[in-house]
């Protein structure tokens, strides 16, 4: 977990050696990090946000060679391709791992029930929502999936979020990352990325609290 925060809070530094380390391979290494964080199921904690700002601000340094291009049409495959796969294992699977003994050590409850939540509150939009939110874009598609949506009517909402998340990410990364302040203050950008991201989640937790406790009472 240690090194997962460093990477996190310093993506811009371990961007730079994953990049001379590995050269334009660096494309296809970004884009198994975004398709398997939300692929995968169970990996809500790799960074998502953070590295599309990181990614598109060496992408804008001619220094390293990279193509601002090429990481969009990647960065917005990624997370499509991702979310189909969960959306399908959700689908097909979604039963039997939920009471498997090992997918309930993996995955925290309540992330499952936030989720549900969410996706009760805002229906197929919750897709698109989540996009933008850390953890809850990880579980959206499979809850999704067991709900009975269509997947017709997911991947609508999974294009439209993939490609306003990219477009915000990778825009602003792209256009401000190489800015003195930014470069001076990277960890407390990121830090920033990472609150604001999470707000959404935290005021509908306080609500999904209150509303539980207003009930009991």
């Amino acid at each position: 977990m240690a090194n997962l925060i460093d990477f996190v809070l310093h993506v811009d530094e371990h961007l730079v050696n994953i990049v001379n380390t590995f050269g334009t391979s660096t494309y296809w290494i970004l884009f198994l990090i975004i398709f398997i964080e939300t692929g995968a199921v169970i990996l809500p904690f790799l960074p998502g946000d953070s590295l599309l700002f990181a990614a598109a601000a060496l992408a804008a340094n001619p220094d390293y060679g990279l193509n601002i291009w090429v990481f969009g049409a990647l960065f917005l495959l990624a997370p499509v391709l991702g979310d189909t796969c969960n959306f399908f294992i959700g689908h097909f699977l979604g039963n039997k791992l939920r009471s498997a003994a090992w997918f309930q050590k993996a995955v925290k409850p309540e992330y499952l029930a936030r989720t549900e939540s969410f996706f009760e509150k805002h229906g197929s939009m919750s897709i698109t929502l989540a996009r933008f939110m850390p953890i809850i874009r990880t579980f959206a598609p499979f809850i999704a999936a067991g709900s009975g949506l269509k997947y017709s009517n997911f991947i609508k909402h999974n294009l439209i979020g993939a490609i306003a998340w990219v477009t915000l990410c990778c825009g602003s990364g792209f256009f401000f990352g190489n800015t003195a302040f930014v470069k001076a203050h990277f960890s407390m950008i990121v830090l920033a990325i990472i609150v604001v991201s999470l707000i959404p989640a935290i005021v509908g937790l306080i609500k999904g609290s209150k509303a539980e406790t207003s009930s009991k009472d």
